[in-house]
């Protein structure tokens, strides 16, 4: 694990002064090497330095290394334009490191110190090369909304430490109380976020690049369930009581904000409101404390975070072609490049779960598991997925048919890059289904 930090470290030099494309190839050769090494174990294993990993940590850290290589292929413009190129390439790789560094760690301290520090290359990101003068407004909001609920954590984790001696966390043995329940907790439901807190991703979304919006919705939003996962590993015992309350809340938000998705007219917008419906789901699982929840959350959140990053770069294609994100104005692709209007087909149909999408697994799991919770839950269950196939043949319908905008005097044609860069999503998302069973050995 160690070694994995030292080359990322390593390729923070090389990658001020090469071909950006060198650096993509080179985070290529490592997640492939983080593939065929031996991780697929059911236990904690790659001991060194405080920091190890499990198959919870490692399928999240392929996950960040392969996002993070994809954000570089999707913003060669920045790279083409020299557009301060040498800081977004600097802000990708200390992003990595970070949740590299929150994924592998065993300790809740550091833990707590790579959650917080992964802001602070996404605000630049935003800040940066966001597109409009709100970006500044965007990161207030992804930066306070996560400090609120980050200060009760610190204080609470200095506790533990004060009661049990130690922050590992397979050693921390408390006796919870309600304080500390929330304390623990919701840190992690904002980042997630939960339904009432989730303002700070639509604007985050909306004014970030495609690089924030991809690393945002592929991996950020998974830091709140991994830590979920893992503080209930020592909590469980007392939150069994009270999580009832925000899986309710999580059952009404899914319902509710999939009708909110019905009414929105800006791409990028009902995008996030989408991962908004599925980390809803994910609290959900995590929260039956089950074995089916939590393995069906872990495979739920892999798969969003390929799709619904497929789904910014898609949208962000069109907006670099048409200058705006409105349904109203990108309409009509199929008449013009009916091949990216297969991968908008194939992008879909993968976000309302459809076989042989990770997403499909995932919520089949999912939906057991709340089920066996309460079976009252089926009607919130049953009207979220159906709205779910709602939305996203109403945004695939909206952009691929109907007639062309007339204000449209030119539109460049895709490159190669684009493609690669949509089948770096599609493949794993819709292939991992046939060895699904390797993300169950981790419980």
């Amino acid at each position: 694990m160690m070694s994995l930090l030292l080359f990322i470290f390593m390729m923070i030099p090389l990658s001020l002064y090469v071909d950006p494309w060198l650096v993509v190839v080179l985070m290529l050769i490592m997640s492939t090497y983080l593939i065929n090494s031996v991780w697929m174990n059911d236990y904690y294993s790659s001991l060194s330095y405080s920091l190890g990993a499990d198959m919870l940590s490692m399928s999240l850290t392929l996950l960040s290394c392969w996002v993070i290589m994809m954000m570089l292929m999707a913003s060669m413009s920045i790279f083409n334009n020299n557009a301060n190129s040498v800081y977004f390439m600097l802000s990708c790789l200390l992003l990595l490191m970070a949740l590299l560094g929150t994924f592998m760690c065993m300790n809740m301290l550091v833990f707590y110190l790579m959650f917080e520090f992964s802001l602070i290359p996404t605000l630049f990101l935003i800040f940066g090369w966001g597109y409009q003068p709100e970006r500044l407004l965007a990161g207030y909001y992804l930066l306070f909304y996560t400090l609120f609920a980050s200060l009760p954590l610190l204080v609470c984790i200095f506790f533990l430490y004060n009661s049990t001696y130690t922050l590992f966390y397979f050693m921390l043995m408390v006796d919870c109380n309600i304080y500390i329940y929330l304390s623990l907790i919701m840190a992690f439901l904002i980042k997630m976020p939960i339904f009432m807190f989730h303002f700070w991703l639509l604007k985050a979304h909306v004014e970030a690049p495609v690089s924030g919006s991809m690393v945002l919705a592929g991996v950020l939003l998974k830091l709140g369930g991994y830590g979920l996962m893992r503080v209930y590993m020592f909590i469980h015992d007392y939150s069994i009581y009270y999580n009832y309350i925000f899986m309710s809340l999580s059952l009404y938000s899914m319902f509710i904000v999939g009708l909110l998705c019905l009414v929105q007219l800006d791409i990028k917008t009902l995008i996030a409101y989408s991962s908004v419906c599925h980390m809803g789901l994910v609290i959900c699982g995590i929260m039956t404390l089950n074995i089916w929840g939590l393995m069906g959350s872990l495979i739920l959140m892999i798969g969003h975070g390929l799709c619904s990053s497929s789904l910014f770069c898609l949208a962000n294609m069109l907006y670099e072609r048409s200058h705006s994100r409105s349904l109203l104005i990108n309409k009509g692709l199929m008449s013009i490049m009916p091949s990216v209007s297969f991968l908008w087909f194939i992008s879909c149909v993968n976000n309302m779960s459809s076989p042989p999408s990770l997403n499909l697994m995932g919520e089949i799991m999912l939906i057991n598991s709340v089920l066996s919770w309460s079976i009252m839950s089926w009607l919130f269950l049953g009207l979220s997925s159906f709205l779910s196939c709602c939305y996203s043949i109403y945004l695939y319908s909206y952009i691929n048919h109907g007639s062309l905008y007339s204000g449209m005097v030119s539109f460049n044609i895709n490159t190669f890059c684009d493609y690669i860069l949509i089948g770096f999503h599609l493949l794993p998302l819709n292939m991992l289904f046939m060895k699904v069973d390797i993300f169950l050995m981790w419980l």
